[in-house]
């Protein structure tokens, strides 16, 4: 008996092993790499959603030797992300809805042209234009310094290019993709931190799903931060579009955001001078500890949103950034593990999380483009059953000062 469950339990990691295709791009370990590569359904002779991944190795100015791998789904979205910067989603498409923003920098600029230090440690911005990127993992935040150390902006991991990249194709229907990469923040002496990213897709969807898993592979504890800086612009955005969440709090950044509490949930057209206001939010979940965050256009007709778990990620942040489209019109949903402020605030009011020898943790979130009225409205639906009939609580104060 014993040893026919055995043979049932080989044979089924077999099957499980034969049911996707795999393809190695990157690995640093034994110096593969693949530059341009595609595939698509039809060469897999896959039925069902038609879809085709592609990498692209870029020339050219700051974005020299960047690569650009997309998923295009004929009937879903198409969904780029760069290996070179962190695995990070550049933009999203579907549907005539588009999930990203209009950067000044237009693009996709190689680490190697980039000093995090410079400009007083804000040197991340000359590579800012990504739809998503992650703020992490040793730190985020503003910068800071302290014992002579630079904490440059959001951390390294937006910069950092991929040790390993694999895409996995399910052969069974519905045929989802996976597309992994490792990134390595590894220093000696300081860290040994290593994050499996991992895009999910299903063909012919208009969500997809960002699954991260990090781990500390030092001999000794080690702080880390993570913020999902998911960033939109035009079509969504615009005059009287609309930011919503089941929250329990909401308090300015700064003072500088104090003057927009009376509509901080609400946005203006692009207008020049604007700056940047940032909002600190507590989200509300339900009995799962699921939340979800939106933005939706003035008409109610399209948005996006992120839905996550507030016991992996409790805090979020929203960013109003309406200067003028040149200057770069965009707002930022952005859950996380802790605020914005310096490593050395969130530190001190407890907000910086650690990590044992050999202990991992994950983040899993889930975007949807929402495309029309019906979709937009099951979002809304689904905050107002959360949030309930409880009162969001409005500080006028800011809970730090940098």
């Amino acid at each position: 008996m014993k040893k026919r469950l055995l043979a049932g339990v080989i044979t089924a990691l077999i099957c499980g092993q034969a049911s996707a295709q795999s393809w190695l791009l990157t690995d640093a370990e034994t110096s593969v790499e693949k530059g341009n590569w595609q595939v698509n359904s039809q060469q897999l002779k896959l039925s069902g959603e038609n879809f085709s991944i592609q990498q692209k190795v870029l020339h050219g100015g700051k974005q020299e030797g960047s690569k650009v791998l997309t998923i295009t789904s004929k009937n879903g979205l198409t969904i780029a992300l760069s290996p070179t910067r962190g695995m990070d989603l550049l933009h999203v498409n579907g549907h005539g809805v588009r999930l990203g923003w209009d950067s000044p920098v237009d693009e996709v600029v190689n680490p190697a042209y980039i000093n995090l230090e410079s400009r007083n440690g804000l040197g991340w911005l000359e590579g800012f234009n990504e739809m998503m990127v992650r703020c992490g993992f040793e730190w985020t935040g503003h910068p800071v310094t302290k014992d002579g150390v630079i904490y440059t902006l959001h951390g390294k991991a937006g910069n950092t290019p991929a040790s390993k990249v694999e895409v996995i194709v399910d052969e069974k229907a519905p045929h989802e993709i996976r597309i992994r990469g490792l990134l390595k923040e590894t220093t000696f002496k300081k860290a040994k931190l290593e994050t499996w990213t991992e895009l999910r897709y299903v063909p012919g969807s208009d969500s997809f799903t960002v699954h991260d898993v990090l781990t500390n592979h030092a001999d000794y504890p080690h702080d880390y931060q993570i913020i999902y800086h998911s960033n939109f612009g035009t079509p969504i955005l615009e005059k009287d579009a609309r930011f919503i969440a089941p929250l329990k709090s909401v308090s300015p950044f700064n003072d500088y955001a104090k003057k927009g509490l009376n509509d901080w949930n609400v946005y203006g057209a692009p207008t020049k001078d604007f700056d940047e206001m940032v909002f600190n939010l507590t989200p509300k979940a339900d009995e799962n500890g699921k939340t979800v965050a939106a933005v939706i256009n003035s008409k109610g007709d399209k948005g996006a949103s992120i839905e996550f778990d507030i016991k992996q990620l409790p805090l979020l942040t929203m960013w109003k950034n309406t200067d003028t489209q040149k200057q770069g019109y965009v707002t930022g949903i952005e859950p996380g593990t802790n605020y914005a402020y310096p490593v050395t605030i969130e530190k001190e009011q407890g907000r910086v999380k650690q990590l044992q020898p050999g202990q991992s943790t994950e983040f899993t979130l889930t975007y949807s483009l929402l495309k029309d009225a019906s979709a937009v409205q099951q979002v809304e639906q689904r905050v107002q059953k959360i949030q309930g009939d409880e009162t969001v609580a409005i500080s006028e104060t800011p809970i730090a000062t940098e």
